[in-house]
């Protein structure tokens, strides 16, 4: 796999959940069409990862996404089909193609952009007890219905 590497500078790649039920296919025109609707010009996300592990480029590196509000300008988003369970609650519906992928995807763009951080969308919620550690009380949604720090934790230490 091979990301074309971009002028702009990205020291952050964000982590999502479509936030759909893994019972229901979540195609990417049905992802264009969610985005257009909450006025978006496109998908917001950079990649998007199908449950059957295929990763779609669905806005230019170039383009600074519209994903993660105040968190844009350098960072790259990369979305999954799914995080919801058949009764609509958040969980981690990820297929084990879909975590393969992710991790490829991911150590792909960290090679590409080293030093960059990777994080769920959660996690850049406000600490709103200033204690420096963004509880689950305090996120604005459970995206991307995993732990990002948990899963990817060894490749982020090790990669230096």
């Amino acid at each position: 796999m091979s990301v074309k590497k971009i002028s702009r500078e990205i020291n952050l790649i964000v982590i999502h959940c479509s936030a759909t039920r893994a019972d229901k296919p979540f195609t990417v025109t049905d992802l264009e069409r969610s985005h257009r609707e909450r006025g978006f010009n496109g998908i917001g996300y950079h990649f998007y990862i199908r449950r059957d592990g295929s990763i779609k480029s669905t806005r230019p590196l170039e383009n600074i996404g519209a994903h993660a509000k105040g968190f844009n300008t350098h960072s790259i988003g990369v979305c999954y089909e799914g995080g919801l369970n058949a009764q609509g609650n958040p969980a981690d519906t990820r297929t084990s193609w879909q975590r393969s992928s992710l991790r490829a995807l991911v150590l792909t763009l960290l090679k590409d952009y080293p030093g960059s951080k990777v994080t769920g969308h959660r996690d850049l919620s406000p600490d709103l007890n200033g204690n420096g550690v963004i509880e689950s009380h305090e996120w604005l949604k459970s995206c991307p219905s995993f732990d990002v720090s948990k899963e990817f934790g060894s490749i982020l230490r090790n990669k230096d």
